[in-house]
């Protein structure tokens, strides 16, 4: 399995490539224009993949901004969210205006997907459930690879705002001690946003959450 990642729209969010044998998902797309597709055309094509799914880490605006650009492109593939996360999916359009974005609401319901195995177009994934930034934000983990998608829970020295709606500092670091530090060590962090890290880094280093 292969990871690509993109840096993309207003605010710099990491939208993740996931390709695998021709099979490919995309991990929160954040796509904000048609330059910015590019560079999801370019890699697949590279990689001779086609996208079969798209998995949510959670659907803040940032991280949603592509669905409808993937799935007009590649067809209308399936888009997995935690439930828990809905308020945030339903409210995309009014959340956007907050910060002058233009958008049109989505107009099909996402799968659901809960913390447990996660097998989406064969990829061998774990989702873990790591609320706090957002009620139903999910973690993906590859074992294997010895990696995580860490969305906006956990960053390079930093973790996710918790000052927004319905975020919970306290629930935040309790998913990230007890699902996120868990991991080894040498676990690579991916995270929604900024430069990646490690797991071990994090224990040490991490001034809002230490082990």
């Amino acid at each position: 399995m292969k990871v690509h990642s993109f840096t993309v729209n207003p605010f710099q969010q990491n939208t993740y490539l996931l390709t695998n044998g021709g099979r490919a998902v995309v991990v929160d797309p954040g796509f904000f224009n048609a330059t910015e597709m590019t560079m999801l055309s370019q890699a697949l094509h590279e990689d001779q993949a086609k996208p079969e799914a798209i998995l949510l880490t959670h659907a803040h605006l940032d991280h949603v901004f592509g669905i409808d650009r993937v799935r007009s492109k590649y067809g209308e593939i399936p888009v997995y969210l935690h439930p828990d996360d809905r308020y945030f999916w339903d409210n995309y359009m009014a959340s956007a205006a907050m910060f002058g974005f233009d958008v049109q609401p989505f107009g099909f319901d996402p799968m659901p997907i809960q913390d447990g195995p996660a097998d989406i177009a064969g990829m061998p994934l774990q989702a873990l459930f790591t609320p706090g930034h957002a009620p139903g934000h999910l973690a993906f983990y590859n074992q294997e690879q010895g990696w995580v998608i860490a969305g906006d829970a956990l960053f390079r020295e930093s973790v996710g705002r918790t000052d927004l709606h319905k975020g919970d500092f306290d629930v935040l670091a309790a998913s990230i001690r007890e699902k996120l530090y868990t991991l080894p060590g040498e676990t690579i962090v991916y995270p929604g946003h900024g430069p990646s890290t490690t797991i071990a880094h994090e224990m040490l280093h991490n001034p809002f959450v230490r082990a």
